[in-house]
């Protein structure tokens, strides 16, 4: 063994290495690199063109969107995708991984609204009509998007994400609205999507729908109200446990376990309901728990979801007590009109306990819903919206299978599989429990709805106006 000492780096002709990674230049130097080289240009190995007969591998990104930036999350994902994308392009798959990113109509509004609060000016007042305010607010998103939009691609390019720019996309291009416009035409003639009035989840301070991944229940201190609801014969009273008081000025009925024979006697009597100078019957239904409360729930339909379902099995009426804002509206007693919704709660209390009603008060943990954009609590409100049938099956549709059975099918048959397998049963629980999906949001963000209306109110759901328009010239 020789006794020369080992090699230097710093013999000449060689490079030292840095003691730790240094990702910042080394991604400044090869993503961009890369790019210009064309790796990732869908085709066969960066050729644009594809190999006939070679098997075929595509990604399409999940968008995220404008509004933000990458977290570790959107790393951790893309960099699978980037994995399985340059591993099937060196088998010599003909490979695509599409870009794209997504409009986010809610966080993108937000974003631009609150811009213009911080100068005093509501998107209202940015035109002498809604019409014109809409336009001018619209092209102001616009003006924002093209300078704070890139955030995120840039931020994919600096990854090195192997993907075909050149057919980057954005959910609010034309090619892409016109899509979005010619899906929602064809599934509306297919009977497969419609206009109802249901409940919803509701932002009172966006005004708008949102979805259910868009709410966030957590814990939070409440109280359980107990409220004396006197029967209207005299006989007695039944006492109401609620965590929302002020709803019970749209009571129409109070509920009971059918087996509890607590209150058996009791079903089909009237009472007084508190404060609004109305009788309301007591009806039973299995939805009740005994064990909970006092056994005895308010069923207010236009305020709960749950309280909605009771109502459509017995047929209740649904009285709406709340405006958009989540003020009171003139379905409720004079003197609660025009309050915002906790301003009444407060004084829908002070009133039972004036009246010897509040029976008693506990400290109760109660899940509360809220928006996941702008942190309001969200309410159940009876409004009309664009709803997709999830379980019906639509016109002229041979198969006689709904959109949820299609989409089952597709996994039990083989056609689509799950990595791992195990997530299988988490998808079918969710689509053999699938509601009817809400898609239209109160936005002037986004894409509108291609529905038109005539003076009755009669809507016309066509490509464009003038096609609404021939269509109401044949009614």
């Amino acid at each position: 063994m020789s006794n020369a000492p080992a090699t230097s780096a710093h013999q000449p002709g060689l490079e030292s290495l840095s003691k730790s990674f240094e990702p910042a230049a080394i991604e400044a130097h090869w993503g961009p690199e890369w790019e210009n080289r064309g790796y990732g240009v869908a085709g066969f190995r960066g050729t644009q063109a594809p190999k006939e007969g070679a098997p075929a591998f595509a990604i399409q990104l999940p968008p995220p969107n404008v509004t933000g930036t990458l977290h570790m999350g959107h790393a951790f994902n893309q960099t699978i995708m980037d994995s399985l994308t340059r591993y099937h392009r060196m088998l010599g798959h003909n490979t695509a991984w599409i870009p794209g990113t997504d409009h986010a109509g809610i966080a993108t509004q937000i974003v631009v609204e609150r811009q213009l609060q911080a100068k005093g000016i509501s998107r209202h007042d940015m035109g002498p009509t809604p019409a014109e305010a809409r336009k001018n607010f619209v092209s102001k998103v616009w003006e924002w998007k093209e300078e704070s939009g890139s955030t995120i691609t840039n931020q994919m390019r600096r990854m090195g994400d192997s993907v075909d720019w050149s057919r980057e996309y954005f959910t609010m291009d034309p090619k892409l609205s016109q899509t979005v416009t010619e899906t929602f035409v064809q599934l509306y003639e297919q009977g497969l999507i419609y206009r109802g009035k249901r409940l919803v989840n509701w932002d009172p301070v966006l005004q708008s729908a949102v979805s259910d991944l868009e709410v966030e229940s957590a814990e939070e201190d409440g109280a359980m109200w107990h409220i004396r609801y006197d029967l209207a014969d005299g006989s007695g009273s039944v006492t109401v446990a609620t965590t929302r008081p002020e709803t019970l000025l749209g009571d129409v009925a109070v509920m009971v376990h059918p087996e509890d024979e607590r209150y058996s006697a009791l079903i089909g009597k009237q009472v007084n309901l508190p404060l609004c100078g109305r009788t309301i019957p007591v009806i039973a239904d299995d939805y009740v728990d005994k064990a909970f409360g006092t056994g005895v729930v308010k069923v207010t339909p236009a305020h709960d979801t749950n309280d909605y379902q009771v109502g459509q099995r017995h047929k209740l009426d649904l009285i709406c007590v709340l405006n958009l804002d989540a003020t009171i509206n003139n379905n409720a007693p004079e003197k609660y009109r025009g309050l915002d919704r906790f301003v009444a709660r407060k004084a829908v209390v002070a009133d039972l306990e004036a009246a010897g009603a509040l029976v008693e008060v506990k400290k109760h943990k109660l899940m509360v819903p809220r928006c996941a954009r702008t942190g309001q609590v969200i309410e159940p409100m009876l409004t009309d919206q664009w709803f997709v049938a999830m379980n019906q099956v639509g016109q002229g549709d041979a198969t006689g299978k709904s959109i949820a059975q299609k989409a089952i099918h597709a996994v039990q048959s083989g056609e689509v599989s799950f990595v791992p397998e195990n997530w299988v049963n988490t998808y079918n629980q969710w689509m053999n429990n699938i509601q009817d999906w809400c898609i239209s949001r109160q936005l002037w963000w986004g894409h509108q709805i291609p529905a038109w209306y005539d003076e009755d109110g009669k809507v016309y759901v066509a490509r464009n106006e003038a096609e609404a328009q021939a269509q109401a010239d044949k009614v």
